[in-house]
């Protein structure tokens, strides 16, 4: 099955609806695109919460080292690793209380895309989180 992402429509009230989003990846170095995303994000009025064991802290929140670390509902799981790494972060997603794997742009994985999409969750991939944030407004 190819990945197909929800239509820009879709993208829009998913992101309407969602308050928490965790980064995994999320870097602590300004200069990263992860961070001036999440910057971005959380600019907009999303709680973020950074998935990223090498740092203790970013954009003002605790880090934590894993998804299972998180309580509560997770509203998106946006990815920033390479595309290697999504089988093992999907299989952990899938653990956690979460409706939406969003991989950034130039990141996808057909195996971890399979794997979602056969337990019913919305996969979202190779799509820059703020540019449909901007874009569905």
């Amino acid at each position: 099955m190819a990945i197909e992402n929800p239509t820009r429509e879709e993208i829009g009230i998913i992101l309407k609806k969602a308050k928490r989003i965790a980064v995994v990846g999320l870097s602590d170095n300004p200069n990263r695109t992860s961070y001036m995303v999440s910057e971005a994000m959380q600019k907009s009025g999303y709680d973020i919460i950074p998935v990223n064991p090498a740092v203790t802290e970013v954009l003002g929140v605790k880090a934590v080292s894993s998804l299972k670390d998180i309580e509560g509902k997770i509203d998106i799981v946006n990815v920033f690793r390479r595309s290697e790494f999504l089988p093992e972060i999907a299989k952990e997603f899938a653990e956690i209380d979460s409706d939406i794997f969003w991989a950034q742009l130039g990141v996808e994985n057909q195996e971890a895309y399979d794997f979602l999409k056969e337990k019913g969750y919305t996969v979202i991939m190779d799509r820059c989180i703020k540019v449909e944030h901007a874009l569905t407004k």
